[in-house]
């Protein structure tokens, strides 16, 4: 069954209430979100979900593996209401005084279908990191692990995607799509992520939300899912001129 899912950044308790009550008004029929789980913020993603899973039918947050003790609990595994996750490998932190533990994704994985089989576990998927066969060749042990889906890198080419979803036909997908508005944006895309846009992409608005619509409505026909980072826009710029494709 195709979903649609929004990502929503949470910086803290009151801006995550504001943001959801924003989603609401731009898009009401959306019942599923995913949360990331940031360092830069103190509220932790399964936190942040437990604030607002009353308001929709499936909250999904990011679970950083590198950020579980092998010998402590699992993060949100015995949260009531929560039903999914995500389990991303992290990026080092910037406080070099922070812990992490050299954790695999396939194994945080493991660990949370075997302690935790109630909740459905999806993975990362990025064609951009490194090369593709290596990208594939972790896809098949995330899914080995028991990783019942993948949430895509956001994409910016409808090459590209056509490219990956050839290479991931038989898996479940949430396909990522985000803004990218202006010159910084571009900057932090490409230096942080390694994105290589193409050649007549154009960090507008309106270019963005008519690469969006394409992109939405070729995955969608197909029956496969969406999510939507709308990051450094205002939700209901990016969000509203999108609703009659999501509800396709």
């Amino acid at each position: 069954m195709s979903r649609v899912s929004i990502e929503l950044v949470p910086r803290n308790a009151e801006t995550l209430t504001k943001e959801v009550a924003e989603l609401r008004a731009a898009l009401p029929f959306v019942d599923t979100i995913n949360i990331p789980d940031l360092q830069r913020f103190t509220l932790r993603s399964w936190e942040a979900a437990e604030l607002v899973q009353d308001d929709f039918r499936s909250v999904i947050p990011h679970i950083r593996a590198i950020d579980v003790d092998p010998k402590g609990p699992l993060p949100g595994a015995d949260q009531p209401g929560l039903t999914e996750i995500l389990v991303i490998k992290g990026d080092p932190p910037a406080d070099l005084n922070r812990r992490t533990f050299p954790n695999s994704s396939d194994a945080v994985i493991r660990r949370y279908v075997r302690e935790a089989p109630h909740l459905k576990v999806y993975a990362a998927f990025d064609p951009y990191r490194r090369a593709p066969y290596r990208e594939l060749e972790e896809v098949a042990r995330k899914r080995d692990a028991g990783a019942c889906g993948f949430f895509t890198q956001p994409l910016f080419d409808l090459r590209m995607l056509d490219l990956c979803r050839e290479w991931l036909r038989d898996e479940t997908i949430f396909w990522g799509f985000s803004p990218v508005i202006g010159p910084k944006s571009r900057s932090y895309w490409e230096t942080t992520n390694h994105i290589v846009f193409p050649r007549d992409f154009e960090p507008t608005m309106d270019a963005n939300l008519a690469f969006a619509e394409k992109a939405i409505r070729e995955v969608r026909a197909d029956g496969e899912s969406v999510y939507l980072m709308p990051l450094r826009v205002k939700l209901e710029n990016y969000l509203k001129p999108l609703s009659d494709v999501l509800q396709a």
